[in-house]
């Protein structure tokens, strides 16, 4: 499970990371003490892949002073996000600064001027700043111009959202970042939120615990991890309870094609 940029190099990608979008914009020095907790947690538990973004508030700056003695453990994916390019330039010497001078996958976030700032980052990574570029999206309505920019020689990566109710980048976008040897990075594994709310029966649970499954956010997360096109999945948490149910769904083995057209049967029923 590795993509071109990191592969190359021999580092293989955790398939299990942590976004920080809401959960690490905190200020007060009890919080901050809790994320960096958290991370040291992570660490431990084999989750190296950190996403941020200047668009989540305290964020960046949190998740590196969390970091703090431990950066050369951990991969850091943050974004740029301002259509004032002057902004967008300071952000990316802010989380520079944030995360020792380096950021292994810097992506344009929601396709902000993209076109102008893929060549910045393509500079960054030529000068050794940054390891891989990417390009990230939410929308349904942005995939078409996200497969565009997917097209760019610049991009190693993207992140999209995808789960259980949400497989619309099974049509184009998944299997175009096969074709051309893309990272695929997938924001949103649990809907952000929607398919938890509610859980099916422990029967109905039971065949997936050959998988290793013990829980219903585990089996939705197996099922991200288990298509071969997807090389690491950022649910965000504060909770190290959940922390290592996510990190324990990372592992092997992962769920054949009936498995996971059952957990989308279950999602339908139990989670619309």
């Amino acid at each position: 499970m590795e993509w071109r940029a990191f592969g190359t190099s021999g580092l293989r990608v955790p398939v299990v990371g942590m976004g920080t979008w809401r959960t690490f914009d905190v200020r007060g020095k009890p919080e901050q003490a809790e994320r960096r907790a958290l991370v040291d947690d992570a660490l431990e538990l084999g989750v190296r892949f950190f996403d941020s973004s200047p668009m989540y508030g305290e964020s960046e700056r949190v998740l590196g002073a969390a970091l703090t003695g431990s950066r050369e453990r951990a991969l850091v994916a943050t974004k740029v996000w301002s259509h004032d390019l002057v902004e967008g330039h300071a952000q990316i010497d802010r989380a520079l600064h944030y995360f020792g001078e380096r950021v292994d996958l810097y992506q344009v976030h929601n396709l902000v001027r993209w076109r102008d700032y893929l060549p910045v980052l393509g500079q960054m990574k030529a000068a050794g700043t940054i390891r891989a570029v990417g390009v990230t999206h939410f929308q349904h309505s942005a995939f078409g111009e996200l497969a565009g920019a997917m097209r760019d020689e610049q991009v190693d990566a993207i992140q999209i959202p995808y789960n259980a109710a949400d497989t619309l980048v099974e049509r184009e976008i998944l299997p175009l970042a096969a074709e051309r040897g893309l990272g695929v990075v997938v924001m949103r594994p649990f809907g952000e939120g929607q398919l938890t709310r509610a859980t099916p029966p422990p029967a109905a649970l039971a065949p997936f615990a050959r998988f290793g499954v013990t829980n219903w956010p585990q089996a939705l997360l197996k099922w991200v991890l288990s298509d071969p096109r997807i090389h690491v999945a950022i649910p965000a948490t504060t909770d190290p309870e959940h922390l290592r149910a996510n990190a324990a769904a990372g592992d092997p083995p992962w769920f054949g094609p009936d498995e996971r057209a059952e957990v989308v049967k279950l999602a339908r029923r139990y989670c619309d």
